[in-house]
């Protein structure tokens, strides 16, 4: 491998800064990195004049990003397939578990699953990329459920009929199935115990794109028989991981804490 060129590095430390602020003035880009005032300048200069940085409207000793990364952000975006990079990130997560890791997307009011990983154990969950299931009794379909505007959700999950079940523990209710999406928006994990397949146990984390929009949902899932709280605690962290990891793929980026 290469060496770094410590002056790209610098000039990347000082866009990287935006991340956080929409604007920025030199002393507060010298303040930020601890750089000297003659190496800042320089390098907003040269950020300036390539339309990385512009200066703000109004306010022209602060600089806000420019429009060459907006056309650098464009490309990227185009180049992006979500199957691609949830295949991936869910090799990742299924190296982790040697457990079967699905990803997949809403389509009406069923899940799709786009990307699979499977278990390299002799028994494990019988699935395919391309299968459809109803979304409300499945982990990943519910996850995806409680992402949607009040609206939407009413127009794929009517509240005026009972729902098709897949199992004995298959929520069939409307308000019911209302009641857990809204335990699943706060706890931002979605499980499936039992209700798509009666062997098997799933729990499930959010996919988010640049916009900040859900636009899929990972799970790991297990035959009961290996299912256990001291798991069900280690994959919860691991799915959020894999998920969080998958959605940085996409360009989001999380709410400042």
């Amino acid at each position: 491998m290469g060496r770094t060129v410590p002056a790209v590095t610098r000039a990347l430390d000082v866009l990287e800064l935006f991340l956080e602020r929409p604007s920025l003035s030199a002393p507060e880009i010298t303040e930020s990195l601890g750089l000297p005032r003659t190496t800042v300048h320089e390098l907003v200069t040269t950020l300036t004049d390539r339309a990385y940085l512009i200066p703000t409207p109004g306010q022209p000793t602060r600089y806000r990003l420019g429009m060459r990364l907006f056309q650098l952000g464009s490309v990227f975006a185009e180049q992006l397939d979500l199957a691609h990079e949830a295949r991936e990130v869910a090799q990742r997560v299924a190296a982790h578990c040697d457990e079967t890791v699905h990803v997949a997307v809403l389509d009406g009011a069923d899940v799709v699953y786009i990307a699979k990983v499977d278990s390299t154990h002799p028994v494990r969950m019988v699935s395919a990329v391309g299968r459809r299931l109803p979304a409300h009794c499945t982990g990943v379909g519910k996850m995806l459920l409680s992402g949607l505007s009040p609206d939407a959700l009413d127009a794929r999950v009517p509240r005026d009929r009972d729902l098709p079940g897949m199992t004995p523990r298959s929520i069939t209710s409307p308000t019911r199935l209302r009641a857990r999406l809204e335990r699943i928006r706060e706890a931002g994990l979605s499980y499936d115990e039992c209700e798509s397949n009666e062997a098997v146990y799933c729990i499930a984390a959010p996919i988010y794109d640049n916009t900040g929009d859900m636009v899929a949902a990972m799970s790991i899932s297990t035959p009961s028989l290996r299912w256990n709280d001291e798991l069900r605690d280690e994959w919860s962290e691991l799915i959020r991981r894999g998920a969080a990891e998958l959605s940085q793929r996409l360009g989001h980026r999380p709410p400042a804490p």
